[in-house]
C-alpha cells in the first residue's frame, strides 16, 4: 500500500473513531440534559443551538471547502489562502452575530430564550473559526487532530454538565459549558496551526485572492444553505407554533436520530473517493460499488427503522416520563431512516460524478416542501407533524436524487431483489422484537434482535460472508485518485 493511501485510511480510522465516540457523548449528556431539565427548559436550549446552526453557514458560505481545496492542490500557498479566508469571514461573523441579536428580538422571544440564544452565538463564531482552521489541517490530509479536538469537546461539555447539574446550575450554566468546549478547541485549533502548520492568523486583504474564494464558495455556500436550514428548521418552527414542550419533546427524536447518523457518514467517507475514481476511468464499476452502497445502506438502516418503532416506548422512557409525547414522534422519524441512510450514497454519487448542482437543487427542493408541510402540520399535530414532515421530505430527497443517480449509474434497480431480501430479514427480526419486547429488558432485546437479524441476512441471501469482508476492506483502504 503507498504511503499515500495509508495517510488517507488512517485518517478515516480517526475520523470514523472520533464520531462514534463523540456520538455517544453527546448522547449521554442529552439524556442527563433531558431528565434533568424537563421539556421546556429542553426546548429553550435547543432552539438557541438550532436558531444558531441556521445562521453559522452565513459566516462560512463555504469558505472551508474552498480552504481545504486549494491548500490541498497547493500546501504552499497555505497562508496566502488561510488570509484570504479570514478576511471575508471577520466582517461576516460581525454581521451575521448581530443579525442573529436582531432576529431573536423581532420574533419577541422570551427574556431567557433570549440569553441562551446571545450565549450560543458567541460559541457559534468561534466554532466558524475553528472550523477554518482544521480545514487548513484537512488540505494537509490530515484529520488527526481534528478528530482528537472532538472528543475532548464532548468530554468537556459532559464533565461540566455534570458538576452544573450536581450544584443545580440552570440551563444558562449549561450553555455556558458549550462555550468553555468551543474556546478550548478555537485555542487548540490555533496551536496546531501555528506550532504543527506554522501558519499565523493574519487577515489578507488582497482583492483578486477574495474575490476568487467568494466565487469558488458559492456552489457550497447554497447546498450549504439550504441543508442547514432544512435540519433545524422544524425546531425554530415549532417554538413558535406549539412552544417551549413541544421543542423540548422533539429533541428526544430528533437527538436519536441525528446520533445514528454516524454510520453512513463514517461509510461515506470510504465511498466518496472510490465512486470519484471509478467515475473517471470504470462506470460499469462505478455502478457496481454504488449498487453495492445502497444495499450496505438499507441492510443498516431497516433494522433501526422496524426494531426502534418497536422498542419505542421503552427507549422513550429512559429520558423521564415527561417525554411520553415523544413516542409516536420518534416513531415517524425512525421510519424516515432508511431514507436518509440511502440519502448518503445518491448524494455521494452525485458529487463525485460532478453533479453538485444537482444536489444543491434537490435540497432547495426538499426545504421548500418542509417549510409548506410544517407550517400546514404543526399547528394542529405539534412535534408529530414535525415528524410526518421529516419522512415525507427524506423520502423525497432520496426520489429525486435516485432520478438523476439513474442516468450516471447504469443498472441501477439491480439492488432491489436483495432489498427485498433486507426487509425479509428485517419483519422477522421485528416478530422477536415485539414478542420480547413486554418481557425483557430493553437493551437485551436489542442484542437479541441483532442477532436473530445477522442470521436472516444470511438465511435470506441478502448477505454473505464474502459482502462482510467488503464492508471490512472498505473500511480499511480506499481508491485514491492522483493529482
Amino acid at each position: 500500500m503507498s504511503a499515500r493511501v495509508t495517510n488517507i485510511a488512517r485518517n478515516t480510522s480517526y475520523f470514523t473513531v472520533a464520531l462514534i465516540i463523540q456520538k455517544l457523548i453527546s448522547l449521554t449528556y442529552f439524556t442527563l440534559y433531558a431528565r434533568v431539565l424537563g421539556p421546556a427548559d429542553l426546548g429553550k436550549y435547543y432552539l438557541a443551538i438550532s436558531l444558531t446552526s441556521i445562521f453559522s453557514i452565513f459566516i462560512d458560505i463555504g469558505l472551508s471547502n474552498v480552504l481545504t481545496r486549494e491548500i490541498a492542490k497547493h500546501p504552499d500557498r497555505a497562508g496566502n489562502w488561510l488570509g484570504a479566508v479570514l478576511a471575508i469571514k471577520i466582517p461576516l461573523a460581525i454581521i451575521t452575530a448581530l443579525a442573529v441579536i436582531l432576529f431573536v428580538n423581532i420574533l419577541g422571544y422570551p427574556p431567557l430564550t433570549k440569553e441562551l440564544v446571545y450565549l450560543s452565538t458567541i460559541a457559534m463564531v468561534l466554532d466558524s473559526f475553528t472550523l477554518t482552521i482544521y480545514a487548513c489541517s484537512r488540505g494537509f490530509h490530515n484529520l488527526k487532530f481534528e478528530s482528537i479536538s472532538s472528543v475532548i469537546v464532548q468530554s468537556i461539555i459532559l464533565v461540566v454538565s455534570l458538576v452544573v447539574l450536581h450544584y443545580g446550575g440552570g440551563v444558562r450554566w449549561l450553555m455556558l459549558s458549550l462555550i468553555l468546549a468551543s474556546s478550548f478547541n478555537f485555542c487548540y485549533s490555533l496551536f496546531i496551526l501555528w506550532h504543527h502548520w506554522h501558519l499565523a492568523i493574519r487577515p489578507l486583504w488582497h482583492w483578486p485572492r477574495l474575490k476568487r474564494a467568494i466565487l469558488l464558495a458559492m456552489p457550497f455556500a447554497g447546498y450549504g444553505i439550504f441543508q442547514r436550514a432544512y435540519i433545524y428548521l422544524d425546531t425554530v418552527l415549532l417554538s413558535k407554533i406549539s412552544g417551549d414542550v413541544a421543542t423540548g419533546i422533539y429533541q428526544i427524536p430528533f437527538k436519536i436520530i441525528n446520533a445514528l447518523q454516524f454510520l453512513p457518514m463514517a461509510f461515506v467517507a470510504s465511498l466518496y473517493p472510490a465512486l470519484s475514481l471509478y467515475w473517471q476511468e470504470n462506470r460499469e464499476q462505478l455502478s457496481t460499488t454504488f449498487n453495492r452502497a445502497m444495499h450496505y445502506s438499507a441492510i443498516i438502516s431497516l433494522p433501526l427503522a422496524i426494531g426502534g418503532w418497536l422498542v419505542a416506548e421503552p427507549l422513550v422512557a429512559i429520558f423521564s416520563a415527561s417525554y411520553t409525547g415523544a413516542v409516536w414522534p420518534l416513531r415517524f422519524c425512525l421510519v424516515a431512516v432508511p431514507f436518509m441512510f440511502l440519502s448518503y450514497p445518491i448524494g455521494s454519487l452525485l458529487n463525485a460524478c460532478d453533479e453538485q448542482r444537482a444536489n444543491t437543487r434537490n435540497m432547495f427542493i426538499v426545504l421548500i416542501i418542509s417549510i409548506i408541510m410544517n407550517l400546514l402540520l404543526i399547528p394542529p399535530l405539534g412535534a408529530v407533524g414535525a415528524s410526518i414532515t421529516v419522512v415525507v421530505t427524506n423520502c423525497l430527497l432520496v426520489i429525486l436524487g435516485l432520478i438523476k443517480a439513474r442516468a450516471i449509474a447504469p443498472h441501477l434497480w439491480r439492488w432491489l431483489k436483495q432489498f427485498g431480501q433486507t426487509i425479509l430479514a428485517s419483519l422477522l427480526m421485528g416478530v422477536i422484537v415485539w414478542l420480547l419486547t413486554p418481557h425483557l429488558n430493553v437493551f437485551l432485546v436489542v442484542i437479541i434482535g441483532a442477532v436473530v437479524y445477522g442470521l436472516a441476512l444470511l438465511l435470506t441471501g441478502s448477505i454473505t460472508v464474502v459482502d462482510v469482508q467488503s464492508v471490512m476492506r472498505s473500511f480499511r483502504r480506499r481508491p485514491v485518485i492522483n493529482n
